[in-house]
């Protein structure tokens, strides 16, 4: 059975909530620390200094990228449901449920199951595009049913 929608987007929220909490701590924890030590933020500098504003500029990036995908994420409509498969649809296959929104990856539900939310950029996405329930593709040469799509 499918995972009621707005759940399964309250968790994918939640998840990508979690993962900006955290890269903001970690990057407050690295300005704090170069602060402390009055670190200059030169790259030509050997040691610490250097891999503190790395270690900086690599969380902001990952905090782009999960501010991006909560953006993505409210542009799903929660309230409607298609027949075929496009950017906010939920999926049943014989082995998997699939969630239509943005790159977050595995999402555990309330009830134990657990839905892989994925980008239309991601490659099963294209096999998986305009495609309604009964219909097969291919993944890993091996074919999978899809059962429902909401």
């Amino acid at each position: 059975m499918i995972p009621n929608k707005t759940q399964l987007f309250n968790n994918s929220l939640d998840a990508i909530n979690k993962q900006i909490q955290r890269y903001k701590a970690e990057m407050d924890t690295i300005k704090e620390s170069m602060e402390a030590n009055d670190v200059h933020t030169d790259y030509d500098e050997e040691g610490s200094k250097g891999e503190l504003l790395g270690d900086f500029e690599k969380y902001a990036k990952y905090l782009d990228t999960a501010q991006n995908m909560k953006l993505t994420l409210n542009k799903v409509d929660r309230e409607h449901y298609s027949e075929s498969i496009k950017f906010g649809s939920i999926i049943e296959t014989e082995n998997n449920y699939y969630f239509i929104a943005c790159a977050l990856g595995k999402i555990n539900m309330d009830d134990g199951s657990s839905v892989y939310v994925i980008s239309t950029e991601a490659p099963i996405y294209e096999k998986l595009k305009g495609k309604k329930a009964g219909e097969t593709f291919m993944l890993n040469e091996k074919e999978i049913k899809i059962l429902e799509v909401r």
